[in-house]
């Protein structure tokens, strides 16, 4: 520890007992797993029991990295991890997939554009924040990454899920165990959402930030849709409003664009709303 941590810490610091555990002689007691320090027993930790820990943890790490790093607002990008690199459309799943591939370019200018802007505050302000896969996500972080700036990657564990892309800042590469934690991370700084095409991970994180933002629970920020055919034919939104499940002013919510330039136009012209 640093001498002004001693001054305002006396008590022993818990890496010099993690230290200490490893000079102990090897007995039956030592060996046991009743003797191993709380924190370090990856076997305690893991226990049903210790979830609300576990929860907390993954909470505050990536919060306490973030402002380590000065970090105070994103610009959030989601969208599918299907969707290809123009260069790759031939190899894509579906013709649809290969007609969808443009927007990795949009994604990627997109974030291109708005790390031009971030760098102008030091690369605190509107730092790019994806899930950290392929697809709209790698584009972003590329995009972020051709403009010489830093970006956020908000990885998941899943049973397919592909390593981290490789355009992600190191340092800033997260990963999650629980979707709830890492949903709260994607808007806990959002300055604006954008969401590109994309299939049921895209939809869940879109139609729960619209909620907050409906409620109340989460300031208005500009929700902007890229790709107005494809979110029109996926969800008759005029027909929720119709049917009265949501308000008509709900449509209000969020923007509908084609091209990354308009997307920059719309958060450049922000205002936020009175609450």
């Amino acid at each position: 520890m640093r001498e002004e941590d001693d001054r305002h810490h006396p008590f022993r610091d818990s890496q010099q007992d993690v230290a200490a555990a490893r000079t102990l002689p090897d007995t039956p007691q030592t060996r046991a797993p009743a003797y191993r320090l709380a924190f370090t027993d990856n076997e305690f930790l893991l226990r049903e029991e210790l979830r609300p820990v576990r929860l907390q943890l993954e909470l505050l790490k990536p919060e306490m990295i973030m402002d380590a790093r000065g970090i105070r607002s994103t610009i959030v990008m989601f969208g599918g991890s299907r969707i290809p690199a123009p260069e790759q459309r031939e190899t894509a799943r579906t013709p649809t997939l290969a007609a969808l591939s443009h927007y990795y370019e949009e994604a990627r200018r997109f974030a291109r554009l708005m790390t031009e802007r971030s760098l102008e505050s030091y690369g605190v302000e509107n730092v790019i924040c994806t899930g950290g896969g392929p697809g709209v996500m790698e584009a972003g972080n590329l995009g972020a990454h051709e403009a010489g700036g830093i970006s956020i990657g908000l990885s998941i564990v899943l049973p397919h899920e592909q390593a981290p892309n490789a355009y992600v800042t190191p340092d800033l590469c997260f990963n999650f165990h629980y979707f709830a934690i890492r949903k709260m991370h994607f808007l806990m700084r959002a300055r604006a959402v954008t969401v590109f095409p994309g299939g049921f991970g895209t939809l869940d994180e879109t139609f729960e930030a619209l909620t907050l933002i409906q409620t109340g629970r989460m300031k208005r920020v500009p929700f902007i849709l890229f790709g107005p055919e494809f979110w029109h034919q996926v969800i008759n939104w005029q027909a929720l409003a119709d049917a009265g499940t949501i308000s008509p002013e709900d449509l209000e919510l969020m923007s509908f664009v084609e091209t990354a330039d308009e997307a920059v136009e719309i958060i450049d012209r922000w205002v936020t709303p009175c609450p």
